[in-house]
């Protein structure tokens, strides 16, 4: 990416990043057919906990120590709880709709921001907030013959990745980033290994190979991701998170046979456009309080 300013690169390795955690969610739903959605997160962490070894192995010792272990740990369950309700979710709805309901996170994390952090939630903010919760609706459809409880499973994964970028927040004042991602691979492993046993089908070499591709696509998606926060400010590269929605639709359209319905289609707009409205709302209030 020779050429490219440091800005440019984060935005691009932002897209590589989300296009690697939409490759992971299609092969989660593909393996999620015939193995239990727990094992399938098992592999995910375990798979991220590996590459992590690997590259931060003389930096284990230094990296290990925090001065907010609870706040790590209850970060790193919101994230497995997230992951954990996503994956499930993708046994039961289309790829796009479950993608587009979890796409909620961030404004839930701007009413989250303004409830325990004391942030200004502004009329605009809350007509965002509002316009997403009816985009979800729109997916969702609670009473309509589409609706089951199982719908409501990206809205949860959502909520709770929206609670675990609001301990991001408090823990990035300081700890460095390296730390948190060694906290979240190693939790999410060791709670995924406590589980699995009660679930557990020994993969046939093909199966366990998809397995092993689902955790290492998850950690490079993770790595891109540090390394794009690491050259641009989230605020730049964050809408770009959004590109998941369309990378969702395609892989449900090429290998799933998945075709969204246009009242998810508009749903899926509703919030994406909510999200970079509440996201360009926010952008200029830091720059006018700077």
């Amino acid at each position: 990416m020779r050429g490219l300013t440091p800005v440019a690169q984060g935005i691009v390795m932002m897209i590589g990043a989300i296009f690697l955690f939409s490759s992971m969610d299609a092969m989660a739903k593909a393996l999620g057919a015939d193995y239990d959605p727990v094992q399938v997160v098992w592999a995910r962490y375990a798979g991220q906990m590996a590459v992590v070894a690997l590259l931060l192995a003389p930096r284990l010792h230094i990296l290990m120590r925090t001065r907010h272990l609870g706040l790590q740990l209850l970060r790193s369950g919101f994230l497995f709880a997230a992951t954990l309700c996503f994956f499930t979710s993708l046994g039961h709805l289309e790829i796009a709709s479950a993608t587009g309901v979890l796409n909620i996170h961030p404004v839930l994390l701007t009413l989250g921001a303004a409830l325990i952090l004391k942030e200004t939630l502004g009329p605009r903010r809350v007509i965002g907030i509002g316009a997403a919760l009816v985009g979800a609706l729109l997916i969702i459809r609670p009473g309509s013959d589409v609706f089951s409880l199982a719908s409501l499973l990206p809205l949860v994964a959502g909520l709770c990745y929206a609670s675990y970028a609001l301990t991001t927040r408090f823990l990035g004042r300081d700890e460095p980033i390296l730390t948190s991602f060694l906290y979240t691979a190693l939790i999410g492993t060791i709670v995924a290994s406590l589980m699995v046993p009660a679930v557990w089908q020994t993969p046939p070499p093909w199966d366990a190979a998809r397995f092993v591709l689902l955790g290492a696509v998850g950690a490079a998606g993770q790595l891109l991701l540090i390394r794009s926060l690491t050259l641009a400010e989230a605020g730049v590269v964050a809408p770009f998170g959004y590109a998941g929605v369309i990378f969702a639709t395609i892989y449900g359209v090429l290998f799933f046979g998945e075709t969204p319905d246009p009242l998810s289609a508009l749903g899926a707009l509703v919030i994406v456009g909510a999200g970079v409205y509440v996201w360009h709302r926010e952008t200029r209030a830091r720059r006018a309080e700077a």
